[in-house]
């Protein structure tokens, strides 16, 4: 599981009290464990904080509000996104409105995606011991 320096986990604490509409309402749904996920709220990740994050899919969920927008904060999210894919986190957006708008449009998405990135993770996790086709290994000795 990926966490922070001292000061960013201090930070996370204080920012899930401190959190937007956006983000309460998703918070409310995601406690529940959709589709038998679980999801931390503001999670420390190196020297940034995730509003969400499955530490199961590695997968961070960000709610990207009209600060995103700003060119500075554009730059600033491409790097971070960077770093993530780095540590083999996946981010999934979502706009701020649209959680506004429609929450169990959202939350529906949320759980397709996490039931995808979990079978991908299976398939991966299945790697066969040795290839049946090139026969059995070696005795011992006769490499």
């Amino acid at each position: 599981m990926i966490t922070g320096p001292g000061r960013i986990v201090k930070l996370a604490r204080k920012l899930r009290s401190e959190m937007t509409l956006p983000e309460v309402i998703l918070w409310r749904a995601l406690r529940l464990r959709p589709g038998g996920f679980k999801f931390r709220r503001q999670h420390p990740a190196g020297n940034y904080i995730l509003d969400f994050y499955c530490a199961r899919l590695s997968l961070a969920i960000e709610i990207d509000g009209v600060v995103h927008d700003a060119a500075g904060r554009i730059e600033h999210d491409a790097v971070r996104s960077h770093f993530l894919r780095s540590q083999g986190i996946a981010t999934l957006r979502i706009p701020a409105r649209v959680v506004l708008e429609d929450l169990n449009l959202v939350v529906t998405r949320i759980v397709v995606v996490c039931e995808e990135r979990s079978a991908r993770l299976a398939a991966k996790a299945r790697v066969p011991l040795h290839h049946p086709a090139d026969g059995p290994p070696p005795r011992f000795g006769e490499e």
